[in-house]
């Protein structure tokens, strides 16, 4: 395998993929991703992608339902520009033979909270799925596109000037360096470090952990997506139930038949997800229950079926009829709406560097995401990449090797392997507590107390010294060269990365003394203007931005 790349793009999720197909084909692009065959959050979607394109929407409405789940922290511009990008998006995935439903010879679209038309896109209850599949057939006949999997990125290598230019990687047991003119990170959320998520396992906050480590500026982390409904069943993972369902006609009650939800906002079930997953965890506290019901039986069945296999299917395994019964579910960890700051054309604030998606923090989410609002930030950012490198001129020279290939042997004790298990274990349910849907300053306090002396104890580690120590140009070769090695290896990078975001989260959240969009404090419940700005992280910095106004 070449170490040499114009462009590495680490993440083929939707953001990554598309991305990757957007660049041009004169340049050599690696594809990094963790898994032999993509397995991501984009994958794993269920709603769909909004995009303003029935007769009686508009871009202008668009924005205003944008603007108004964002909570005050978007930027206008960056909103505008994505909706007004739409439309170009569908018409080419459509092109690339996306399936998306029809009703008749017109794309059928479909209601979601807190869009005032019916504007998602949907392929069945598996839309992510079908945009990921197709992307990833894209990639896999594009000559100039090299996959370099099971591959995980471990580092970003800077010059001497501050500039990124490729990075440090497990594959194949061996931990070595890729040079490349431009890394363009799109490595998802971090749902992983939070014990109740909707997040496949891959989603441990990759990019976010290394941009921060390398200098990269981070902002507004500390608003986390809850969503409302995710199945709620000993034994089964927090299978998210999409919001489609609710816009389709489904009830949330309780175990008494009724909708509370009209209690904590007019639009019921329908208002934005932040707030309904707060009346969710109101209700549990106040009654003790340990799950709220979602009533798919108001929907026509013939409707249900046709529009919800995937959760029928996955319903049936776990003992649910969803034509007879309600669902049971509660609130988890969804979307990140923070991230590595990157502008329109996605560069962040090292030369070099590029974020997309979840990854990144554009400002097209404020301090809540709209529905299907994140598959559609994929598409549209990811294709400003093309853009860019269009207008530009070709990558230059890639830099020379600053050392002569050294290949160093080491192993792995099994002391570190139970010290980073145990971590994985302890550091979700921590988080969760003390940073999930609602957050005090104790509690909050507490936890960053904790997190920084695991984060110490993992610093500590012979795993980590000889990993933290590796220098451009060094390969390190772990004996034997098998899977159990590489899962070790694995591992250990996504824990280290979980202890750094968790703590960036908890910092985040105790530096926010209000409540806004997926960050409710209890101690601050309530929205204060002057904190009408965004949170900005340099480092070991904290502060605020200038104030927000549009």
């Amino acid at each position: 395998m070449t170490d040499k790349f114009d462009v590495l793009v680490i993440g083929a999720g939707a953001a990554g993929l598309y991305t990757a197909l957007c660049l041009p084909e004169h340049l050599h692009v690696g594809l990094i991703n963790k898994n032999i065959m993509p397995v991501s959050a984009s994958d794993w979607a269920q709603g769909g992608i909004a995009a303003a394109i029935a007769p009686e929407d508009s871009a202008a409405l668009h924005v205003q339902d944008t603007l108004a789940a964002g909570a005050g922290l978007c930027d206008l511009e960056a909103v505008q520009f994505l909706v007004e990008e739409a439309a170009a998006c569908i018409d080419s995935l459509v092109k690339m033979g996306v399936a998306f439903d029809r009703t008749g010879p017109d794309l059928a679209l479909t209601l979601e909270a807190a869009h005032s038309r019916r504007r998602v896109l949907h392929s069945a209850d598996t839309t992510g799925k079908a945009v990921v599949s197709t992307l990833t057939a894209k990639v896999l006949n594009r000559k100039n596109i090299q996959l370099v999997s099971p591959a995980f990125a471990l580092s970003l290598w800077l010059d001497k000037t501050g500039r990124c230019q490729g990075i440090s990687s497990i594959c194949d047991s061996q931990v070595k360096w890729l040079r490349a003119s431009a890394v363009v990170l799109a490595t998802g959320g971090g749902g992983q470090v939070f014990a109740q998520t909707t997040n496949p396992s891959v989603s441990t906050g990759d990019g976010v952990a290394i941009a921060w480590r390398a200098g990269a500026l981070l902002r507004d982390l500390e608003f986390v997506q809850f969503h409302p409904t995710a199945l709620s069943k000993a034994g089964a993972p927090r299978f998210l139930i999409s919001e489609a369902v609710r816009g389709e006609g489904a009830h949330l009650v309780d175990s008494k038949g009724y909708r509370f939800a009209f209690d904590s906002h007019p639009s019921g079930e329908l208002a934005p997800r932040d707030v309904v997953s707060r009346a969710i965890f109101r209700h549990l506290q106040k009654t003790g229950e340990p799950h709220v019901w979602l009533d798919l039986r108001p929907i026509d069945c013939d409707r249900l079926r046709y529009r919800f296999p995937n959760i029928i299917q996955v319903c049936a395994d776990w003992g649910i009829d969803i034509f007879a019964e309600p669902v049971p579910v509660t609130p988890a960890a969804h979307y990140w709406m923070g991230g590595i700051v990157a502008d329109k054309f996605n560069q962040t604030s090292i030369p070099g560097l590029y974020a997309v998606g979840e990854t990144a923090s554009t400002g097209v989410h404020g301090a809540n995401r709209l529905a299907s609002n994140s598959l559609l930030e994929c598409l549209v950012f990811g294709a400003q990449m093309g853009l860019l490198q269009l207008e530009g001129k070709k990558s230059e020279a890639l830099p020379e090797e600053e050392d002569a290939g050294e290949i160093l042997e080491k192993s792995v004790s099994q002391q570190d392997i139970e010290a980073i298990e145990k971590l994985r274990i302890q550091l979700p349910s921590l988080v969760w507590q003390s940073a999930g849907i609602c957050r005090g300053q104790r509690d909050l306090e507490s936890a960053i107390v904790q997190v920084e002396i695991w984060r110490q104890e993992f610093a500590s580690l012979a795993l980590s010294q000889a990993l933290d120590n590796l220098r451009p140009g060094q390969t390190i070769d772990f004996s034997p060269a098998d899977a159990e090695n590489s899962s070790v290896l694995r591992n250990w990078g996504e824990v280290g990365n979980l202890l750094d975001i968790g703590y960036l989260i908890l910092k985040s959240a105790a530096f926010r003394t209000e409540s806004r969009g997926g960050h409710y404090r209890l101690d601050y419940p309530l929205t204060d203007r002057d904190w009408c700005s965004h949170t900005l992280i340099n480092q070991s910095n904290w502060y605020k931005s200038g104030p927000i106004e549009f």
